[in-house]
């Protein structure tokens, strides 16, 4: 197996939990937060850094405060803004983890970092807004109200974070290979979906137009 799947994913659609069944029914390395402490180990900045900025959008404010930290450390100067030297580790990260072999990577505009790979299957989860509120409310012991809230704010914040590096729509189709409303099949049935993308990718099945005449019988 040589496919690496990215998935984006709206906040209470189900994406990360799809994400992690994928990953053990195929038997591969799964990267959702775990990203984050790679990316620390490779640059040698503190992981709490990547927590901060993880897929936040630009802060003016936020950024000025952090600059302040990075300048007071040994040895820094001029050149990137954290937040940029952030960003640039994770995404070398991101690549770094690919080259490793299959793997399934959770947001963090890995679909952008890998664009240029063979072997890249990028998707996005979404699910309609109610069903969104259920799973959240449910998850986090949240009022319906308060639900809506949390969704509307996180996923703000993830698409500011992604169309800033990108220069992508977040949830476009023309973004991603395949936008899936994990609501139609459920998250097994989603999970079992992703799979047969991912063997029919590991072994495409020719057209008709693809098929040599001289090989027909």
């Amino acid at each position: 197996m040589k496919t690496i799947i990215t998935i984006g994913r709206q906040f209470g659609s189900g994406g990360k939990e799809v994400g992690i069944r994928v990953a053990k029914e195929l038997g591969i390395p799964f990267y959702d937060k775990e990203l984050l402490q790679e990316a620390a180990k490779k640059s040698g900045l503190c992981e709490k850094i990547f927590e901060n900025f993880d897929e936040r959008p630009k802060s003016l404010l936020y950024s000025i405060a952090m600059d302040s930290y990075m300048f007071s450390l040994p040895g820094a100067g001029a050149g990137d803004s954290l937040e940029q030297q952030v960003y640039l580790a994770t995404f070398d990260t991101i690549r770094h983890i690919a080259e490793k072999g299959p793997c399934v990577i959770i947001g963090r505009c890995a679909d952008y970092a890998l664009a240029e790979n063979p072997n890249h299957l990028s998707l996005f989860i979404h699910a309609p807004m109610e069903a969104r509120i259920q799973r959240v409310a449910r998850r986090q012991k949240l009022t319906p109200e308060e639900a809506r809230k949390t969704i509307i704010k996180t996923d703000k914040r993830r698409a500011s974070y992604y169309e800033y590096y990108s220069s992508k729509k977040w949830g476009a189709v023309d973004s991603y290979d395949f936008c899936l409303d994990s609501s139609c099949l459920g998250l097994s049935g989603t999970v079992e979906l992703i799979r047969a993308m991912v063997e029919h990718k590991e072994h495409p099945i020719p057209s008709p137009t693809e098929i040599d005449p001289t090989e027909q019988v």
